[in-house]
């Protein structure tokens, strides 16, 4: 049995949460989302908390998506409710990026600027050589920030790239005279 899928999930202030037969739609201060009820696995609301329970735990398919589904449903409550961010760190000589309206203009030392259109419900804002990617959605957060470090991922030799906030990079050493 899923330990991630029995685990009930707190409803806070301020999110209501409407079950259907195949989805949860949660809506909150920052925005609204949805997610699928897969087959067999079920949700009641029981004032502020809301359980997952599992019809059948013999099948392996329906044992994962027993804990998939709590989490895809905890992760919308927090993300109407708080919000997900993640931040970028840019290491280099002339790195730099500009946030402008729904798209970053990244200056990562090739011989063009790129140019990247942040998608619907996904936002960035710049301070320095930071990057914040902030988003009701988990997932289009997430996405984002690795599409932004795949122009440039740090390289081993300087350390020279796009990295996470804290991420360490394994350093080599270099040519040997």
């Amino acid at each position: 049995m899923s330990r991630v899928g029995k685990e009930p999930i707190t409803i806070p202030a301020g999110v209501e949460v409407r079950l259907s037969d195949d989805t949860v739609t949660v809506k909150g201060a920052k925005g609204e989302l949805s997610s699928p009820l897969f087959a067999g696995i079920t949700a009641e609301q029981d004032g502020n908390t809301l359980t997952i329970s599992c019809a059948d735990l013999e099948t392996k398919k329906t044992k994962s998506f027993y804990g998939l589904a709590r989490m895809l449903i905890a992760n919308n409550i927090t993300g109407v409710s708080q919000g997900f961010e993640k931040k970028l760190e840019l290491k280099g000589v002339g790195y730099r990026a500009q946030s402008q309206g729904k798209s970053l203009n990244l200056s990562l030392g090739f011989s063009h600027p790129v140019i990247y259109a942040l998608p619907d419900g996904v936002d960035a804002t710049v301070e320095q050589s930071i990057i914040t990617v902030t988003g009701i959605d988990k997932q289009k957060v997430g996405q984002v920030a690795a599409e932004i470090r795949a122009f440039r991922p740090p390289e081993p030799y300087k350390g020279k790239g796009v990295r996470y906030v804290g991420e360490h990079v394994a350093m080599k050493e270099g040519k040997k005279a």
